[in-house]
């Protein structure tokens, strides 16, 4: 009995001992420096799990790195700043994906130099990384007056409304002859900046011969869109709910399918961001600005000239005042349809190249950000009236631009929709809506 009880009494005391030493080696490896928190994702060995977002960028001038440059991020209550590499490269990351406001400090770059478009609003998509595209040019920032910047935000609307107004004016071609509220429309806008890269950057075209590829691959898909998909469904009866829904089933399928095909990330056109060296008065623009106010107002031009002198032109607004009677009257209603849809998605895509420039970038689901303004300016110009829709497009491009002296940029959007939302309480039908004419 003796020796049983001492021989339990040893194992309870090397019990006791083994448990204290576990402890004490848990506390001290808890304790630990490297336990202590997270090794930094940039350092060997870093948990890049947890902050696997993160916004990276290059800067340099004149095709020579710029170290030792300060760049912020801002929102979502956190904030970061690092310095650029000998490389001019840089990274920062954020605990989640948000929106945020990427800063360059101006104060560290060389004298004489700014940077465009800073700081910068950027959102993450579906991938983990947003890339920052700084485009520096010669200048210095100076205190402009009140009127001078509406002045200035009033020439960058008129040119945001007019490419604006080439996708807007295909929407209402579109809805005035078939009814069909079309959400696919944006994915045209990014086909055609799609078309414009392999092309222009991938081939390297020059966007001189480029840009008429663009518009006839526009044309094309308009005609196997409308052969392949909207005239069978019209001849099965089906109703303009149906096809509304359709139709954001297909933008759904484009959109991710240009996702698959070029990724996530974004490319740039040739001559991106160029130098706002043209001056007139309190105005900069660049030569981009100039050559795309220039494409815009031929291309409105000439549609304004087809609908009103043209026999096809004649016949499309026919059908939009009554479809029964055109038909009636010896217009063959689906072949002018046809030739709508062309016509609509060949401006849809010249607009996605010229958007590619206005907000320098080509992405996978671009045309997204701006469908809400296409309906917008549609609806405030009025229902299925192709002038309407040129009008709607420049006072919403004009709004959106000039609203930033008062709101956040990244808040511009929300201010047309509430002057859209009031004007329809005026005047429900649009500014030129109408139902005896389309146009």
């Amino acid at each position: 009995m003796g020796s049983t009880t001492t021989l339990a009494g040893r194992s309870l005391k090397w019990l006791i001992i083994a448990i204290g030493t576990l402890v004490a080696a848990t506390l001290l490896v808890l304790q630990a420096p490297g336990a202590a928190h997270a090794a930094a994702p940039d350092e060997p060995g870093g948990d890049q799990e947890q902050t696997a977002f993160y916004f990276a960028g290059v800067i340099t001038y004149k095709d020579e790195p710029l170290p030792d440059i300060r760049v912020t991020v801002e929102g979502n209550g956190f904030e970061a700043e690092t310095l650029t590499g000998a490389d001019g490269r840089w990274r920062l990351y954020v605990p989640e994906k948000d929106a945020y406001t990427i800063e360059v400090d101006e104060s560290t770059l060389p004298e004489g130099v700014i940077v465009e478009d800073n700081p910068k609003e950027e959102e993450f998509g579906l991938t983990g990384s947003v890339i920052i595209n700084s485009f520096l040019a010669p200048g210095e920032r100076t205190q402009t007056s009140f009127l001078d910047q509406v002045v200035e935000r009033l020439a960058n609307g008129l040119n945001f409304g007019l490419l604006l107004a080439l996708a807007s004016i295909g929407v209402s071609l579109i809805f005035g002859t078939t009814g069909l509220t079309n959400f696919a429309h944006a994915e045209i806008l990014t086909f055609g900046a799609i078309v414009a890269l392999v092309f222009g950057v991938w081939f390297a075209w020059p966007m001189w011969i480029v840009i008429p590829i663009v518009i006839v691959m526009g044309a094309i898909l308009g005609w196997v869109l409308d052969a392949g998909l909207w005239k069978p469904l019209r001849r099965k009866g089906l109703g303009l709910v149906q096809l509304m829904i359709v139709s954001i089933g297909l933008s759904l399928a484009a959109r991710y399918t240009f996702q698959f095909f070029i990724g996530g990330s974004t490319y740039q056109l040739p001559g991106a961001g160029g130098a706002r060296d043209i001056k007139f008065g309190p105005i900069s623009l660049s030569l981009l600005d100039v050559v795309s106010m220039g494409i815009s107002i031929v291309l409105i031009a000439a549609t304004a000239y087809w609908l009103l002198y043209t026999r096809i032109g004649k016949a499309t607004r026919a059908i939009s005042d009554n479809p029964g009677l055109a038909a009636a009257s010896g217009i063959n209603v689906d072949r002018v349809i046809r030739i709508v849809w062309v016509l609509s998605t060949a401006l849809a895509a010249i607009a996605g190249v010229l958007w590619a420039y206005f907000r320098p970038g080509i992405k996978w689901d671009m045309g997204s950000g701006v469908l809400l303004l296409i309906f917008a300016a549609v609806t405030l110009g009025g229902l299925g009236t192709a002038f309407g829709a040129l009008l709607g497009s420049i006072i919403v491009g004009i709004l959106v631009e000039i609203s930033t002296l008062w709101i956040p940029p990244d808040m511009k959007y929300v201010g047309a929709l509430a002057v859209l939302i009031i004007i329809l309480l005026v005047r429900p039908q649009g500014i030129l809506g109408r139902k005896e004419r389309l146009g």
